[in-house]
């Protein structure tokens, strides 16, 4: 049975077969990110990167290269509609033991671990009256205090509840990394982001497209810095 945190892997791994072996840009990831943020199930991404594919090799001139995910959106929101209806009344998996698979405890209090360590000695931004520092040392104190828990209780942590936490955790960080970095270099991603989404704005809806901005925007600000992803999902 699939691990539910391969989401990001299965897709890349997807994309690359159809495509061949192109790596995946910031905005391709952050698009992985918009679609895991709104539940569409692994298989409904792959089978709609399989229709954009079977659709593109279809057509007699294929002079413009697929080189983005965003080129496969629309139909990975068609296949998840579809899956939809075709789930109605037919009941649902049970997700809690999918998400479960494959999870050691071990690995999740290293990872957690980990990730304080990069919190503690990251060089955040400051401005008047904001510092992003203090919030990154709490944020390292609590990974630190949940790996602890985990070892001692040397059971399965209920992912759902803890991914919660990381989500909250991480989009604090992101929010005072927004207010401290200056104005002009959060306008210079905005910018680069538009630039790598606008051959693509046809396929995709309005609010699609504004998620996909507020990702690669997160994304940017967190390698900036050095920090790390507290998603589970990234260990």
């Amino acid at each position: 049975m699939l691990n539910y945190f391969n989401y990001f892997t299965e897709i890349e791994e997807q994309f690359q077969r159809r495509r061949g072996r192109i790596h995946l840009s910031p905005l391709d990831w952050a698009l992985i990110e918009t679609w895991k943020d709104a539940s569409i199930p692994l298989e409904a991404v792959l089978r709609g990167i399989d229709a954009a594919f079977d659709k593109y090799e279809q057509r007699p001139s294929k002079s413009q290269k697929v080189n983005s995910l965003a080129y496969c959106a629309q139909a990975v929101l068609v296949a998840a509609e579809e899956m939809k209806e075709a789930a109605v009344g037919a009941g649902s998996p049970d997700s809690q033991s999918r998400r479960q698979l494959g999870f050691q405890t071990s690995e999740i209090s290293a990872f957690l671990r980990l990730n304080a360590e990069q919190l503690e000695v990251a060089k955040l931004p400051e401005a008047e009256g904001i510092s992003a520092t203090p919030l990154a040392r709490e944020t390292a104190k609590m990974l630190r205090e949940i790996a602890a828990d985990l070892e001692v209780a040397k059971s399965q942590p209920r992912l759902e509840d803890l991914e919660r936490r990381l989500t909250v955790a991480e989009e604090k960080l992101f929010a005072v990394l927004l207010a401290a970095t200056p104005d002009e270099q959060i306008v210079t991603v905005r910018a680069e982001a538009d630039r790598e989404l606008a051959p693509y704005r046809r396929k995709m809806l309005a609010a699609q497209i504004e998620q996909l901005q507020k990702q690669y925007l997160h994304k940017r600000l967190l390698e900036k810095y050095g920090l790390p992803r507290l998603s589970l999902f990234y260990m």
